[in-house]
């Protein structure tokens, strides 16, 4: 299954745009999370050979701007789509997507969004002086699991272990934010290593997760480190 990176923080692939956000186009019409903006993901998606027409289905990892900004203009442009999001979105949120006239569908755990493409259900976190709920997609391609995330809000951890208890396996890679921008060096270190010791075999820190997150798991994993940016391709 190849999971195309179209919204990073940074530029994998040269000619890419980046920006503040994330988004995933995986393979059979999943688009995943929407980045801060419309126009650099629509132009990375047209540099990546994809239009408007290939989505099928849109996953909304949690309400924050910088995962559905795009949303709206692809919504303008094509509303025959559903947009999968956790229960506990912002019924502000839930407006916007009717007033556009698209489909709401709400998630439970590891429903099917399509063959092989799963969520793990809405998993909340503390987040300033409220909550936040927030989905995962997991994966079954031909390395068994992966998991991609939009912020990891509740803890990549606390996601890994929901993973695994949905699905009763082990985790090739676990890619995405990981919310580590201003953690101390110490506690990414740590995590790294609950990683690697849980068995998952590949971790690819990217957005929310920091310059640092990234170069402390990159000495970690050693070549089983892989880099997210826009414009690269995976198969998971």
């Amino acid at each position: 299954m190849q999971v195309i990176i179209l919204f990073d923080n940074s530029v994998y692939e040269k000619g890419f745009k980046a920006g503040w956000g994330i988004s995933y186009f995986i393979e059979g019409g999943v688009l995943f999370d929407t980045g801060e903006a419309f126009e650099p993901l629509y132009y990375n998606m047209q540099k990546a050979g994809l239009g408007i027409a290939d989505i099928k289905k849109v996953v909304i990892s949690h309400d924050h701007w910088d995962h559905w900004g795009g949303l709206w203009k692809i919504l303008e442009m094509n509303n025959n789509l559903g947009v999968y999001i956790c229960p506990n979105f912002s019924w502000q949120f839930k407006q916007r997507v009717k007033n556009k006239g698209a489909k709401i569908v709400e998630v439970k755990p590891k429903d099917e969004i399509l063959p092989g493409i799963y969520t793990t259900g809405e998993i909340h976190a503390g987040y300033k002086s409220g909550q936040i709920y927030e989905q995962t997609l997991v994966l079954k391609g031909q390395n068994g699991l992966s998991l991609l995330t939009g912020c990891s809000h509740p803890g990549i951890l606390e996601i890994i272990k929901r993973a695994k208890e949905l699905f009763g396996e082990n985790i090739y890679l676990a890619g995405g934010g990981f919310h580590l921008l201003n953690s101390e060096d110490r506690i990414i270190r740590f995590i790294a290593r609950q990683m690697k010791k849980q068995g998952i075999k590949k971790a690819a820190p990217t957005h929310c997760s920091g310059k640092t997150a990234e170069d402390i798991f990159s000495l970690e994993y050693k070549e089983d480190f892989v880099r997210f940016g826009a414009g690269r391709k995976i198969v998971v």
